[in-house]
């Protein structure tokens, strides 16, 4: 099976992805939009994304993108994080000016260049590349911040290794496909919804998860694009595919002018 992830060979989403897809076949893509398009068109069977860290919070972009695709969350999985600062060989951490990494994961080591004022986090777009661009171009004054298999792949320095700010780093991945299918034993549901803009809104949509026992593990607004100062929920709920699942849902297209639901998983 081809699978699309954001990032190269040795990153967090590779990573993630040959968990949840012994076997599979990575396709890195350098965009979000990319590893979407790709699902889309079909060159690839599946994809796996980041959508949340226990530290930095939610990756936005792709919420976004759940939203606005024909895409469905099959399987979720949690990837503990350990944030190594690489080098090219020879290279040593007094010698280093510059950090490259995903803002993420830099957003993550914030410590780390409060510890180091004289180093500069540089944004790249992603973990593994960052460590490939400098053992690849020589670079004596920098180094990337990724994973310990990021230096395998590409034969670097591990010089400071578990830089991250809280050892309880996690990272939510998930498993999406193209085709709505819900696997066994899924007891997680996903969705999205827009309230209609009347006083006491939200309250109505979050009581009909309140009267049926339902429990919210998540929920967060993002702005709408194109429509200034007005929101989209993004909601998790601990239920599968149940009548009384449905029944929500079914209550909740009657007072929102959007439901869509994004993933019904086993939760990791």
């Amino acid at each position: 099976m081809r699978v699309a992830i954001q990032g190269e060979a040795g990153s967090f989403s590779h990573q993630a992805a040959k968990r949840m897809v012994p076997g599979g076949s990575m396709v890195p893509c350098v965009r979000s939009a990319e590893v979407f398009d790709r699902l889309e068109r079909g060159s690839v069977a599946a994809a796996v994304i980041p959508i949340e860290n226990s530290l930095a919070g939610s990756v936005a972009e792709h919420f976004d993108l759940l939203l606005a695709r024909k895409v469905f969350i099959q399987r979720e999985f949690r990837l503990r994080i350990v944030h190594n600062l690489i080098a090219a060989p020879g290279v040593r951490k007094s010698d280093v000016r510059r950090v490259l990494s995903h803002p993420v994961a830099l957003d993550q080591c914030r410590d780390f260049f409060r510890r180091n004022p004289r180093i500069q986090p540089v944004p790249f777009y992603d973990t593994a590349g960052s460590v490939k661009h400098v053992v690849e171009s020589h670079l004596r004054d920098a180094a990337g911040i990724a994973g310990r298999q990021a230096a395998a792949v590409y034969k670097g320095r591990i010089l400071k290794a578990g830089i991250e700010d809280d050892k309880q780093n996690f990272t939510r991945f998930v498993l999406i496909r193209r085709r709505r299918q819900i696997l066994p034993r899924a007891n997680k549901t996903s969705i999205a919804f827009i309230v209609k803009n009347v006083p006491g809104a939200l309250h109505r949509a979050l009581g009909i998860f309140a009267r049926r026992g339902i429990s919210l593990s998540k929920i967060e607004s993002r702005p709408m694009r194109g429509r200034p100062w007005e929101y989209v929920f993004f909601a998790d709920f601990l239920r599968g595919d149940d009548k009384v699942s449905r029944a929500a849902l079914r209550e909740l297209a009657e007072v929102t002018d959007l439901v869509k639901v994004l993933g019904v998983y086993k939760s990791a």
